[in-house]
């Protein structure tokens, strides 16, 4: 045989396949959790005025600490935040992978409560990090004194829990992060990629952070800021967190063209923002009509419902896919998941459940 036929990838590596959602050419793509919005045309505007005056500079290499941007994201977050608290990367897989080359890795335990993000198993396979799980109950809530109960008796060095939770959409009650957080030897990951879109009165982990030093609050600007093209996630943390994944972060990784981007759409947040409401609202309608039609959704705090209870998931799928909807199968028995999108799509989407129904 042929010995460059197969690589001699590491034994965890070996069937696994990469992440990623069909990418299929249908008339309504509601699979990705993606903004369904373009940018604002005068937030457009000012991204090519800005990129175009940099041009001349791609020359040379960027700010490698991205501190103005960090700045930027410290003041959208509040909270007396400073650029010290503040890291950014190209998306917050990138932040979640460096966290783990950190504190986790070879000897190391990660624990996630799934249903949650599938991508916090494969970044800790991927960071030669081990994986353990602890489960919700049926209806998908994490329970504080559950949680703690699990970190006590494992005690990981790290904790993943997620915030409005992917697939399930639900935020976290903070007494469930502050129960981890208090029990928790190593580092609490609150995934916040969501936040935005969470229902009034719900808070951020952020406001725990000068509480517990080992917590760390990652989001993204892919959702709320419709910024997914870009690529441009970061951490809220202590400083020493701050530094220490300074330790793992490559050269230059986050281009000057990306930087300038992410801080004219910080700029126009409030503009930006708006969008959120729309999306919403068809978030909202979503759920409420589902139930009308019979279905089972999810409360949700995110730009996505998770709807069911089917016998068979993937028939209903193909069914959807069949009247020209994409939703995503996200593996848990009996139900799927639809992204919010505009008006028009929401309705695609509702007009086909209805004839399922």
């Amino acid at each position: 045989m042929n010995p460059f036929e197969e690589p001699p990838i590491r034994d965890a590596l070996r069937g696994l396949t990469p992440y990623g959602a069909p990418q299929l050419d249908v008339p309504v793509r509601l699979n990705t959790n993606e903004n369904p919005y373009p940018l604002p045309a005068a937030v457009a505007d000012a991204v090519e005025k800005t990129l175009h005056g940099l041009m001349r500079d791609v020359n040379r290499y960027p700010d490698r600490d991205a501190v103005a941007l960090r700045e930027d994201l410290a003041a959208y977050l509040g909270h007396g935040l400073t650029s010290a608290n503040v890291w950014a990367a190209n998306g917050s897989n990138e932040i979640i992978q460096q966290l783990l080359q950190v504190f986790g890795g070879p000897g190391r335990t990660a624990m996630g409560f799934p249903p949650s993000y599938s991508m916090h198993p494969l970044l800790a396979t991927a960071t030669a990090t081990g994986w353990m799980e602890s489960h919700r109950n049926a209806n998908f809530e994490l329970i504080a004194e559950h949680a703690k109960a699990q970190v006590r008796v494992y005690d990981p060095d790290v904790v993943f829990l997620c915030s409005p939770n992917n697939p399930t959409g639900t935020a976290l009650d903070l007494g469930v992060v502050e129960a981890v957080a208090a029990e928790c030897s190593g580092v609490v990951i609150v995934d916040e990629a969501y936040f935005e879109f969470a229902r009034p009165g719900t808070e951020s982990a952020v406001s725990l952070l000068p509480r517990f030093p080992r917590l760390v609050v990652t989001r993204t600007m892919s959702k709320a800021f419709a910024f997914a093209g870009v690529r441009v996630g970061y951490l809220a943390a202590h400083p020493n967190v701050v530094d220490a994944v300074q330790l793992v972060r490559l050269p230059y990784h986050l281009s000057a063209l990306t930087q300038a981007a992410a801080r004219v759409a910080l700029a126009h947040a409030s503009t930006l923002l708006t969008q959120v409401e729309a999306i919403k609202e068809q978030r909202d309608r979503i759920v409420a009509r589902l139930r009308e039609l019979g279905f089972s959704a999810s409360d949700s705090d995110a730009n996505f419902v998770l709807f069911g209870r089917f016998d068979d998931q993937a028939t209903v799928w193909q069914k959807l896919l069949d009247r020209g909807v994409l939703v995503r199968d996200v593996g848990v028995p009996g139900w799927l998941r639809v992204s919010a999108g505009t008006p028009e799509e929401t309705d695609a989407f509702l007009n086909a459940m209805a004839d399922l129904a």
